[in-house]
């Protein structure tokens, strides 16, 4: 049976073109996935290429990450059924050429990331402009806000008219805060991000992979995960319209 949130077609009239490009559309997507789903850096992911006898640069890959991440991201999320009412916010904080910047996050309570936003204010400004762009793209307020002690989100929660429980607790919120784990792991393989546009195109495009295939992990047997895994694959093939290269050398 085929897990609900996982469907398998993506819109028709927002399909992505790989039309001017030297190589294969499965060699493209391929490409993208191994950047955005492992802790790769551009290099690497040359060098897994490269071992399969696909000889490009690493600058091609960075290119085609930037040109097509943001598309299948669109496109992950559209194909999702609808996300949990319960939602986890935490900030944290993140240095790019001595500045700080704060990563803003909100989870689901199945861990599913609704969305990223990078800001350098850490007040209720900053925490309007997030609850602004979640309830945008999720179409509802939540039915439970979990934060922690930061007083921006109640004045932002206050300024919006938002009438939802909040709880606001550490130690409840964390989901929120194991979900930065992946990102401090890429900050390093990258070497810190360059700007803050490129933190939050990179963690917009992660995220959204990372939740195509959250299933993959726990499970209880090996039977679930592995059909887990299929459908996550399936899924992918249904965003970027293209076959999984080593799922097409199989067949």
């Amino acid at each position: 049976m085929k897990r609900p949130d996982l469907q398998q077609s993506a819109p028709a009239n927002d399909a992505i073109s790989y039309s001017g490009y030297r190589f294969p559309p499965d060699v493209i997507s391929y490409a993208v996935w191994l950047y955005y789903r492992f802790p790769l850096s551009l290099r690497m992911v040359e060098e897994l290429l490269a071992a399969r006898g696909i000889e490009l640069t690493y600058e091609t890959v960075r290119r085609w990450s930037v040109t097509f991440g943001l598309g299948i991201a669109r496109r992950i999320r559209s194909t999702a059924l609808a996300r949990g009412d319960k939602w986890h916010l935490d900030e944290v904080v993140v240095t790019i050429k001595g500045r700080k910047h704060w990563l803003w996050r909100a989870v689901d309570q199945h861990g599913a990331v609704l969305d990223v936003l990078v800001q350098s204010p850490r007040d209720r400004h900053a925490t309007k402009r997030l609850m602004r762009k979640l309830l945008s793209k999720q179409g509802r307020a939540p039915r439970v806000l979990i934060t922690d002690k930061l007083r921006s989100y109640a004045a932002a929660n206050r300024d919006l008219g938002l009438n939802v429980e909040h709880r606001q607790h550490k130690g409840l919120n964390n989901r929120a805060e194991n979900s930065h784990q992946p990102t401090r792991v890429r900050e390093k393989v990258m070497r810190r991000f360059k700007s803050a546009r490129h933190l939050q195109r990179f963690t917009s495009v992660h995220d959204q992979v990372a939740n195509l295939f959250m299933h993959c992990r726990y499970n209880t047997n090996a039977q679930e995960k592995r059909s887990a895994r299929t459908q996550a694959f399936e899924a992918w093939e249904g965003v970027t319209g293209h076959s999984m290269l080593d799922r097409l050398a199989a067949r």
